[in-house]
């Protein structure tokens, strides 16, 4: 398998042109991102598996129950094996706008076995900075399910503790980005590469002209712009359709040695190296005599053991690696060892010590 593979990098590496990326590809503009949101509540309607008396479900129910102008006696606690306290998880998209539907995740946070078929009571959703913005409430879609049998037996598939509402969020507020007022807007690039950078700022220049985008650092490029929501708005839309050629990413060969994959990117170089490579097999060999005395010597009847040990070594002979300036050298060169994977290992990381290996080697 392992070969199949790096004839199938070969085959890819035999032409490679640089092609062009879009900038929107590449990162994102500051400020423009998702927020998360967190909150607290009760689902109800649980076949009876629920929390069954935890004290802070108990207080969370007496809470919702006072809501409705309802209130238990103090020292009367209700039974909470059709309810269950949870957690409720989602993602504030940028721009988003009061009225608009998010999707929610709700997780049990006490002993409940399944949140299936219950219902979420209304929740407040809320940002790091403790406001409400969005507010959650809506039957459970649990993919997992559960089942106990009388003799203690059970099954379970998938998680049945969590689950997700979809569109079960109402957004309250929306979140300010700024990107209307600020000074410059900045661009923030996934990977940091000063190459890229420089290459992002001269494509914006040569598109607004000179002097709109400057470089800051090896992944932010600010770029100078007028004032208003709607000229930002088609400046940055212009911005992201632009084409770069992004630089060569830093030499990298990634093993992973439980699976035996092994991953070479294109930036990968090879020196001249010598490599020999063999298995060593030790054989031992247990059998049993029976040794009969002669007649009439008195003597007894023996069971000898006998063992035999032998060892096997497949030679093969020293195979000479040649500088290798291209991917498609590399992968002949892995080719022609014809290692498994578990020896390709090895013989990677020998490759790196000696200093034949061009790259940095990640062992998964």
């Amino acid at each position: 398998m392992i070969r199949l593979f790096l004839a199938f990098l070969m085959s890819l590496s035999l032409a490679t042109p640089a092609w062009a990326d879009r900038v929107k590809d590449l990162g994102a503009f500051q400020g423009i991102r998702s927020n998360q949101l967190t909150g607290y509540g009760i689902v109800v309607g649980l076949p009876g598996t629920g929390d069954d008396n935890l004290e802070y479900t108990v207080q969370s129910l007496k809470s919702v129950a006072s809501r409705f102008g309802l209130q238990l006696p103090a020292n009367i606690n209700p039974s909470l094996k059709n309810s269950a306290a949870v957690l409720i998880t989602a993602d504030l998209p940028a721009f988003a706008k009061p009225g608009q539907k998010i999707d929610v995740t709700v997780s049990a946070l006490g002993k409940a076995k399944s949140l299936r078929g219950g219902a979420l009571i209304l929740t407040p959703l809320q940002g790091a900075d403790g406001q409400v913005y969005a507010m959650a409430q809506g039957s459970l879609a649990v993919g997992g399910l559960g089942a106990d049998g009388a003799d203690g037996s059970k099954i379970v598939v998938n998680i049945p503790s969590s689950g997700r509402i979809p569109e079960g969020a109402t957004v309250e507020r929306s979140v300010d980005t700024g990107f209307a007022s600020t000074p410059v807007l900045t661009f923030n690039l996934a990977r940091s590469d000063f190459t890229t950078a420089q290459s992002i700022a001269a494509a914006i220049n040569a598109r607004l002209g000179p002097g709109r985008a400057q470089a800051i650092d090896g992944v932010s490029i600010a770029i100078a712009a007028p004032e208003g929501a709607d000229l930002r708005a088609t400046l940055m839309s212009e911005i992201e359709n632009l084409t770069v050629t992004a630089a060569e990413p830093s030499a990298r060969v990634i093993v992973n040695a439980r699976t035996g994959t092994v991953v070479i990117n294109s930036a990968v170089r090879l020196g001249p190296a010598a490599v020999t490579q063999g298995k060593l097999t030790v054989r031992v060999d247990e059998s049993q005599r029976v040794s009969q005395p002669a007649p009439l010597s008195q003597g007894q009847t023996a069971v000898e053991q006998r063992s035999a040990v032998g060892v096997t070594e497949e030679v093969k002979p020293i195979f000479l690696i040649d500088a290798g300036p291209k991917l498609a050298d590399v992968v002949k060169a892995m080719n022609a060892i014809g290692a498994s994977p578990a020896d390709l290992v090895a013989i990677l990381e020998a490759l790196k010590e000696a200093g034949a290996l061009k790259a940095e080697l990640i062992i998964l």
